[in-house]
């Protein structure tokens, strides 16, 4: 009697894609312990149990922070600002000027003496709003790249930065303004416009339109997106928060220089790139930009801790961003093969 045999189905392993921030997160808590165990080696003590320490780093990076939020919208849709840094400076030195005590009574009428802070702050972003559609629209419309456009736009802001002032630095803000970088206020700013871009970027039209483009700026064409004017959006709102950064380091330091945020663009594209953001477009989160700015700050203030020389420091981070990048395309490649 022949028996048929019926074929029997192979077992589908459905694998659960892990969250790529539980990985990072994973990462930022391997690299503060081994900071741990290596300061209670060679230093006796505790790097992680020192909160005047950890308070310090969180301080530093939050600004950069800014910026870095403002990054991680362009490089999810597959663009690139390096001009960041040079806005911060010229921002600060034109907010700076108009906070000046006694501003008012100067430029305008002797009887009143100080300009509200509202006009400051609002002078400054708008210089990093102009200078980030300008990016944009360069970028959108005349074909030119990203990294060429913002190249550009890095040299002009810090030369217009020195020109501004003459080179001179600017002090003696008020009291109004000097609040804004005061204590914790920085990290507060921080929090709120990383709260807010999270939400943007994942629940609204805007968000999606970035991160349609980012992934296949034809396919967001065909669907019906103004990739144009949509491209000049993103930098403009990178711009501004470049801008924000500006006004906070300058309140914060109660002085604005022309050399004020050099190298912060290349800070803040580490910091969203550690944090899972493709240089590739498409893929990258606001959370995971968090925690990569935490992972730049714990790696830097470590290195401090640990007695690094600030040279070797400046090697060890440029290491580190490459690292990130080989991981990116590592991962992309991995992504292609799987799909």
């Amino acid at each position: 009697m022949n028996t048929i045999t019926q074929p029997v189905p192979k077992l589908q392993q459905t694998r659960r894609r892990v969250p790529p921030e539980l990985t990072i997160l994973l990462v930022l808590v391997g690299i503060s312990l081994t900071f741990e165990i290596l300061g209670w080696i060679l230093q006796g003590q505790s790097f992680l149990g020192n909160t005047q320490r950890l308070s310090i780093m969180i301080l530093q990076v939050s600004v950069i922070g800014i910026i870095a939020i403002g990054v991680t919208q362009v490089i999810i849709s597959d663009g690139i600002d390096l001009s960041s840094g040079s806005i911060v400076g010229a921002t600060a030195m034109i907010s700076m000027s108009l906070a000046q005590v006694g501003t008012f009574e100067r430029a305008v009428y002797p009887g009143l003496t100080d300009l509200p802070v509202i006009v400051p702050v609002l002078a400054g972003l708008l210089v990093g709003v102009v200078c980030g559609a300008i990016n944009g629209l360069l970028i959108a419309y005349s074909r030119i790249p990203p990294f060429i456009a913002t190249l550009g736009m890095m040299v002009t802001a810090r030369g217009f930065a020195k020109w501004y002032t003459k080179g001179q630095p600017i002090s003696f803000p008020t009291d109004s303004f000097a609040a804004i970088g005061k204590g914790l206020a920085p990290v507060l700013i921080f929090l709120i416009v990383a709260a807010i871009m999270h939400v943007v970027l994942r629940y609204t039209r805007y968000g999606k339109f970035t991160y349609a483009i980012g992934a296949n700026k034809q396919a967001a064409r065909v669907s019906g997106i103004d990739v144009e004017r949509h491209t000049v959006k993103v930098y403009a709102v990178a711009g501004l928060l470049s801008a924000l950064a500006g006004i906070v380091v300058a309140s914060r330091g109660l002085t604005a220089q022309a050399g004020m945020g050099t190298s912060y663009e290349l800070d803040a594209i580490a910091m969203a790139v550690i944090g899972g953001v493709s240089l590739s477009g498409g893929r990258g989160s606001i959370l995971g930009t968090m925690i990569g700015m935490v992972i730049f700050g714990v790696i830097i203030s470590g290195f401090t801790f640990l007695r690094l020389d600030a040279y070797y420091q400046e090697m060890l981070k440029g290491i580190i961003i490459v690292a990130a990048v080989v991981a990116d395309v590592y991962r992309q490649r991995k992504r292609v093969k799987t799909a």
